[in-house]
C-alpha cells in the first residue's frame, strides 16, 4: 500500500519518467527478485541489485523528465557496489541462509569462491566509483576521496580473499567499511557541488553539457538513492 502510495504521490508531482522507473523498481524487487531470484539462483543479489541501484536515476527523471549519463554513472557504482557489500555480510550468515534455502554464493559455491567475486567485483567498483570525476562532473575533492576510498575497499577485499577460511572478522570489515564507502562517495559528490538541493522548477536543457549544466542535479539524486539501499539492507 505504501508503495502506490509513493508511485501515485511521484506520478501527481513529477513525470512519467520517473514513475514508470519507480514502479518498474518496486515490481522487481518485490516480484522478480524477493518471490523468484532470491530461492532461485546464486546470482539472487547481482540481478537484484539493479532494483537497488535505481533511486539515481528516478531522482534525476523526476527533475528532468529524461535519463542522462551521469545518473547512470551511480546506477553503476551502486550495482557494483551489492555484491561484494552482501557477500561479506552472508559470509557470516551463511548456515543461516543454508537453513532458510536461500542459495547465497557461499551456501552453494563455498566461501573461497565467495572471496574471488568479492574480489573482482570490488575491483569494478574501484573503476566505476571515478566515473563522476572522468566524465567531468565531480571535481578534484571527490577524486582524491574515491581514490583512498577505492584503494581501502581493494585492500580489504584482497585481505578477505587471502584469508584461511574467508576469516569471519575480515568479512565484517569489508561490510562495515562498504557501508561507509558509499556514504563517502555520495557525500563527496554533494561536497563537489556545494549541497545545494536540486531545483524542479523549468528545467531547460537546451545547450547543456555534460558536467556543467546538470550539476545543479546531482545532490537531489543522491539524496533519492537511500530509500532502495536501506530497504534491500533489511532484505538480504
Amino acid at each position: 500500500m505504501l508503495a502506490v502510495s509513493s508511485v501515485l504521490l511521484l506520478a501527481l508531482a513529477t513525470n512519467l519518467t520517473a514513475t514508470a522507473l519507480l514502479s518498474g523498481a518496486i515490481l522487481f524487487y518485490v516480484v522478480v527478485y524477493t518471490a523468484w531470484l532470491k530461492r532461485a539462483t546464486r546470482q539472487n543479489i547481482v540481478i537484484g541489485g539493479a532494483a537497488g541501484a535505481l533511486p539515481p536515476v528516478i531522482g534525476w527523471a523526476a527533475a528532468t523528465g529524461e535519463i542522462g549519463l551521469e545518473p547512470l554513472a551511480l546506477f553503476l557504482i551502486i550495482f557494483l557496489w551489492t555484491p561484494p557489500h552482501f557477500w561479506a555480510l552472508a559470509l557470516n550468515r551463511t548456515d543461516d541462509y543454508a537453513r532458510a534455502g536461500v542459495p547465497m554464493l557461499p551456501v552453494v559455491a563455498g566461501r573461497a569462491a565467495t572471496t574471488r567475486q568479492i574480489l573482482i567485483y570490488s575491483g569494478l567498483l574501484a573503476l566505476a566509483s571515478g566515473l563522476p570525476w572522468m566524465l567531468g562532473f565531480a571535481g578534484a575533492i571527490y577524486g582524491v576521496i574515491v581514490a583512498i576510498c577505492g584503494a581501502l575497499f581493494l585492500l580489504l577485499a584482497l585481505q578477505l580473499n587471502r584469508s584461511i577460511g574467508a576469516d569471519r572478522r575480515a568479512a565484517h570489515r569489508l561490510f562495515v567499511f562498504s557501508i561507509f564507502y558509499l556514504f563517502v562517495l555520495f557525500a563527496a559528490l554533494l561536497i563537489d557541488h556545494g549541497g545545494d538541493s536540486f531545483s524542479l522548477m523549468h528545467a531547460s536543457h537546451a545547450g547543456r553539457t555534460l558536467g556543467s549544466g546538470h550539476a545543479e542535479l546531482l545532490p537531489g539524486a543522491l539524496r533519492s538513492a537511500g530509500s532502495f539501499i536501506n530497504l534491500s539492507m533489511g532484505e538480504v
